[in-house]
């Protein structure tokens, strides 16, 4: 994990801007295209996420966040850029309050809280396993405002599918 980590912090230069929907998280880095973004797509795109780094810190939740920035940056309308992310395993704690991340992690506040507090601002679904949350004790009154939970990960994203969504791959 910590290879991985150190990996993604060393292809991502801290000088990459954030915004333009969220500032502070997301960065992308300006491409010259060879390849045109249609700026009238709609992008429906569901993001899998069952960890946490060791900082605690849920790395899928600023893909998504990158995902909006560079297609709104590339001139897609932000209202056509559909995120979902469906949370699973040690993941299910990116998504609760500050109490009950202390509960579970000893420290004062859930670091992921305002991520995930400027994704649903932006339109971004994110979607808790309920088998997950179960496993873990985490009950849906737990869950930050505007957190979904659903009857299992498996269901979350065969519904999106339903929905049009394609799935991340990585």
């Amino acid at each position: 994990m910590m290879i991985l980590t150190l990996a993604l912090i060393a292809a991502q230069p801290a000088d990459w801007p954030t915004g333009p929907v969220i500032t502070g998280h997301g960065p992308h880095a300006p491409v010259e295209l060879t390849s045109p973004m249609p700026t009238d797509v709609t992008l429906a795109h569901a993001f899998d996420s069952a960890g946490l780094t060791e900082d605690h810190h849920n790395r899928t939740l600023q893909s998504a966040a990158r995902f909006i920035n560079m297609h709104a940056a590339a001139g897609v309308d932000p209202g056509n850029i559909r995120p979902a992310v469906v949370i699973h395993g040690a993941a299910v704690f990116s998504v609760v309050s500050d109490a009950r991340f202390e509960a579970k992690h000893a420290h004062a506040a859930n670091p992921n809280r305002e991520l995930v507090e400027a994704l649903l601002a932006a339109g971004t679904r994110i979607i808790v396993c309920g088998q997950s949350a179960a496993a873990q004790d985490v009950a849906t009154a737990d869950l930050l405002p505007g957190v979904e939970m659903a009857l299992s990960a498996m269901t979350a994203h065969a519904l999106l599918q339903r929905e049009g969504y394609s799935i991340n791959p990585f």
